[in-house]
């Protein structure tokens, strides 16, 4: 790996400054999300909240309404498009957009693959009128077989029905992708697992090659905590440079450790991923530093909540003259997390986008509970934020 470079800092940015990043919540508000994080911070309790959970759903409990008050209004937006108008609204009067994300845990068939499809094109033609929608996003599983994905990858002969299915996929790609140029839409292709990334790529750059020849409305997205993914980032954005489209690039640190782990041990190969946090920030913040380097190729969105990559990224801009509205730069952040981050970028004129999860209740407790299980592991991620909601309730009864 090559030497580690100091981190640039960035003139005029903090984070620190939590009337800015909970402006928008009211005494209530915060409180309770006081109290929803003090749950989290505690690791078997979270454990625990979820066992129960579970429980009262097999057992027919009627819960719901006590999930949707509390773990649900905190991370997501609503169970359908026109319940997230709520959410949205406020976001943007404080100059934040919003991704939509249905994040529905549905059964593997053709009719829901068809189902989640028009649910995506619904996502595409709300944005095209609601200005507090910033990108459309979705996984390519979710409209598509993974064993059909991990087959092509592994160059396995396809039956006939399989090839009539993987053609659907592509059909539904191409669907969802002309629509959002039709519209002006931007769309975020999620990543996944290594041993299917590589048929999304292939699928994602096809769609790139069609529609972002002059505006980026494609974007894939890179995991850092891969040992090839810079690589790949550079080998991409050459092959975008030659064959005359934009490329797009939504860069995380990445979601699938435990799994990636589990599989390269069971199939006895090499892990695909970094063995320390170190190495995929590194490697993370290289590609910032790369990408502002093509910002004549590249569009970005960076999906963090590393409070060092983002301020990373606003120093490289403040270097290279880069305006803070730049169309080319986007900051994300998931909903219910991280508002220092969001809200400060935001009054200080970045482009900010939160994740907005939806879908009914029932539905989405698959997204919550992994959620929940992420923010008490990943960085201490709910110990965080449970201490800046703390120093600011302490703030306001200080006056």
């Amino acid at each position: 790996m090559p030497s580690k470079k100091p981190m640039l800092e960035a003139s005029v940015l903090s984070f620190d400054d939590t009337s800015v990043a909970f402006a928008s919540k009211s005494n209530f508000q915060l409180r309770k999300t006081f109290l929803i994080y003090s749950c989290m911070d505690k690791n078997w309790l979270v454990k625990l909240g979820t066992f129960f959970i579970k429980l009262f759903i097999f057992l027919h409990f009627p819960i719901k309404k006590l999930i949707k008050t509390t773990l649900f209004e905190q991370f997501c937006g609503g169970e359908n498009i026109e319940e997230c108008n709520s959410t949205i609204k406020p976001l943007y009067d404080n100059k934040i957009r919003a991704i939509l994300d249905y994040s529905v845990g549905l059964v593997e068939t053709e009719k829901n693959y068809e189902k989640i499809t028009n649910e995506l094109l619904k996502t595409i033609d709300n944005a095209e009128t609601n200005d507090g929608i910033s990108f459309s996003v979705f996984k390519v599983s979710s409209i598509a077989p993974p064993e059909i994905l991990e087959k092509v990858q592994s160059e396995i002969e396809l039956t006939k029905d399989e090839k009539a299915a993987y053609e659907r996929v592509r059909e539904r790609m191409n669907i969802i992708c002309k629509r959002a140029f039709e519209k002006k839409v931007s769309v975020l292709v999620d990543a996944e697992e290594s041993w299917i990334q590589d048929t999304i790529d292939t699928l994602v750059y096809g769609m790139m090659a069609k529609y972002n020849k002059e505006i980026t409305t494609v974007y894939n997205t890179f995991q850092m905590y891969r040992k090839d993914m810079l690589q790949n980032l550079k080998d991409a954005t050459e092959n975008a440079h030659e064959e005359g489209y934009l490329l797009g690039v939504k860069l995380v640190r990445g979601a699938y450790m435990e799994k990636e782990r589990q599989k390269a041990h069971e199939e006895n190969y090499c892990e695909p991923i970094f063995d320390s946090k170190e190495d995929t920030d590194w490697h993370f913040d290289a590609a910032i530093t790369y990408i502002v380097e093509h910002v004549d190729t590249i569009s970005v969105c960076i999906g963090t909540h590393n409070e060092v990559s983002c301020k990373h990224l606003v120093s490289l801009m403040e270097k290279h003259n880069i305006v803070r509205a730049n169309k080319h730069f986007h900051f994300a952040q998931l909903l219910g997390m991280s508002d220092n981050i969001s809200y400060s970028l935001a009054k200080a004129g970045y482009n900010v986008s939160k994740y907005v999860p939806y879908g009914p209740v029932e539905d989405v407790l698959p997204f919550l509970f992994n959620h929940a299980n992420e923010n008490t592991s990943v960085e201490d991620q709910a110990h965080r934020e449970f201490a800046l909601i703390k120093r600011e309730l302490l703030r306001r009864q200080n006056g």
